[in-house]
């Protein structure tokens, strides 16, 4: 529990301080969100077996043939949930989310894949299965799904973390798509996220693991404990990230810093990992931000 409550209280430390960073920073804000939706997209699709690496989906979005063949399908998976990433920047601060912009989303997401499902809920005899797991019966799924978002509006006294994690497990639960759940809970995340005014957040394929063991876990004993987790590391990863470029900080590889400052890389990679320096992945690789004053001392000695 003492964890617990350290860790909500970083979030809420870094959230001062990015408020603090941003003032006048609009530009150098918009920049940092366009050169994070590749890597959305990435990790996102790659979640949910993709074959696309970060370089090809790059290419796909800047529209750069690729040098293997590519299906339709992966395409269109990586334009269109760029297209929502990009999306929900703005209309999140506008509007509550409700069913009708969910299924907006859908449409958006799921368009010229299979266009018969796009933008609805699953309808009579329209099951699906994740794993073990068989979602609820389809004439349940607005009902259900209602019951969640509900119950993320009503807790308004529970943090941040809580309230994502379980809007996240309970989302996935239902299932109510027949296809593209996993991808549009993971914007859905970020929707929330920003409409609260948090940071929107990366769940990363490295993590895809641990992410599969969150559902489990709530499926079996009914818990949120490795999805708080997840996002605890996923939303101090986002603002270590923004805060390192909004502070003018020197950004090094984890490496370089682990070398300049004869420190176990290893061990730094291992803190990196649980956010308790505060490193950030980008583009694959761990970096921190180094005061400049610091590193310009390291530097002389």
């Amino acid at each position: 529990m003492a964890n617990t409550l350290r860790a909500y209280k970083q979030i809420q430390d870094l959230r001062e301080r990015y408020y603090k960073a941003i003032v006048g920073k609009e530009s150098l804000l918009k920049m940092i969100a366009e050169a994070e939706v590749s890597e959305q997209v990435y990790n996102s699709n790659a979640i949910e077996n993709s074959t696309l690496s970060l370089d090809e989906t790059d290419k796909i979005l800047l529209q750069i043939d690729l040098d293997r063949y590519i299906t339709e399908r992966e395409i269109f998976e990586a334009k269109n949930l760029a297209r929502v990433v990009t999306y929900i920047e703005t209309k999140s601060k506008e509007n509550e989310l409700d069913f009708e912009i969910i299924l907006s989303l859908h449409k958006m997401l799921i368009s010229n894949i299979r266009d018969e499902i796009a933008g609805r809920f699953r309808k009579k005899d329209e099951w699906v299965r994740v794993g073990n797991h068989i979602a609820p019966n389809p004439l349940e799924v607005e009902d259900r799904l209602q019951k969640v978002l509900t119950e993320y509006n009503a807790n308004t006294t529970q943090s941040i973390v809580n309230r994502i994690a379980k809007f996240h497990l309970g989302f996935e639960y239902v299932h109510p798509f027949c296809d593209g759940n996993g991808r549009i809970g993971r914007v859905l995340n970020n929707y929330l996220l920003i409409r609260g005014g948090y940071v929107p957040i990366n769940i990363k394929f490295i993590d895809r693991s641990m992410y599969y063991d969150a559902f489990r876990e709530f499926e079996t004993k009914n818990a949120t404990k490795i999805m708080e987790t997840i996002v605890v590391r996923a939303l101090t990863n986002s603002y270590h990230k923004r805060l390192a470029y909004l502070e003018n900080k020197v950004i090094m590889n984890l490496s370089d810093y682990a070398k300049q400052y004869k420190l176990s890389h290893a061990n730094l990679i291992n803190k990196a990992k649980r956010q308790t320096i505060e490193a950030f992945i980008e583009r694959g690789v761990w970096k921190i931000g180094v005061n400049k004053k610091q590193h310009n001392n390291i530097k002389k000695a």
